[in-house]
């Protein structure tokens, strides 16, 4: 049955029509842009508000309606997952409206995009690390503020995470018997970030890979290596008495002493022991 050409020719003007308006943002005031921003927002409509919001601006910066519509345009990209675009906003809003109240909620919320952009562990830390600075900033500049509490826990989950990156490279390097590069990267996990769940294993971890190390070194490095395991024991004793680690810790400690000792005991003369004593090595 062919269809009759007049039928098609109106088919055809409705659908055009109907394209022409889907997606077009009507209002002829900042208020009325931004009361239908809003509504959209409330209806969890973000990528349909971000419009009108940024409709109120064709009116100016300055009137009562931009502030308001500068927060929300950066909420409504926080709430659509656009973190990147969301930070700008916040930016925008606390750099242009420097006087509005909720100035602090602001650097908040701001903080909280970077928050939502920290990745897990074994990637770049990049947002990682600029949440923090901007939760701590947060914190210095309104340290009565409600929300302190909140962003210190933040905080703490935050460099918990590059306490848990910095590890697991310091475990890469011991798996591949990366020795010295272990120790020293299982000891930075400790030496930045004492605070975090991780400061104990690292410490034992490097009492760990200093034994190894020491074990590859020649005999003139190998005390200075073993030394820096026991040292290592002691910090993990001293700061963390009751560590859960402590039983693995002594036990590497004990092998630790026993390398140690028998690198002090007096060798029998004509051994080759007593022969590489009178002669100076250097290496690695």
């Amino acid at each position: 049955m062919r269809t009759p050409l007049a039928l098609v020719a109106l088919l055809l003007v409705l659908f055009v029509a109907a394209c022409g308006s889907s997606g077009r943002v009507n209002y002829t005031t900042p208020q009325e842009a931004f009361g239908k921003g809003r509504t959209l927002f409330e209806q969890r409509k973000y990528e349909e508000a971000i419009p009108y919001f940024q409709g109120v601006f064709s009116f100016g910066r300055t009137h009562q309606w931009a502030a308001d519509a500068q927060l929300y345009l950066a909420r409504a990209y926080a709430k659509n997952d656009e973190h990147l675009l969301a930070a700008n906003e916040y930016d925008r809003f606390t750099r242009i409206y420097r006087a509005d109240p909720r100035i602090p909620l602001a650097h908040y919320e701001w903080a909280l995009t970077y928050y939502q952009l920290s990745p897990t562990s074994e990637l770049d830390q990049t947002s990682t690390r600029r949440a923090i600075d901007e939760f701590q900033l947060f914190i210095e500049r309104y340290p009565s503020d409600t929300l302190v509490t909140d962003a210190q826990s933040r905080i703490t989950e935050l460099r918990s995470k590059l306490a848990l990156k910095q590890f697991e490279t310091a475990r890469l390097y011991e798996r591949r018997e990366l020795y010295e590069a272990a120790a020293l990267s299982f000891e930075k996990v400790f030496d930045l970030y004492p605070d975090t769940p991780w400061a104990q294993q690292a410490l034992v971890g490097a009492i760990r890979t200093y034994i190894a190390f020491a074990d590859e070194s020649i005999a003139g490095r190998q005390a200075d290596r073993l030394n820096e395991a026991i040292k290592n024991y002691d910090r993990l004793t001293q700061i963390f008495g009751d560590s859960e680690y402590l039983k693995e810790a002594e036990a590497l400690y004990e092998q630790a002493q026993i390398r140690m000792n028998a690198l002090l005991a007096p060798a029998a003369p004509g051994t080759p022991a007593a022969a590489d004593s009178t002669t100076m090595s250097t290496g690695s």
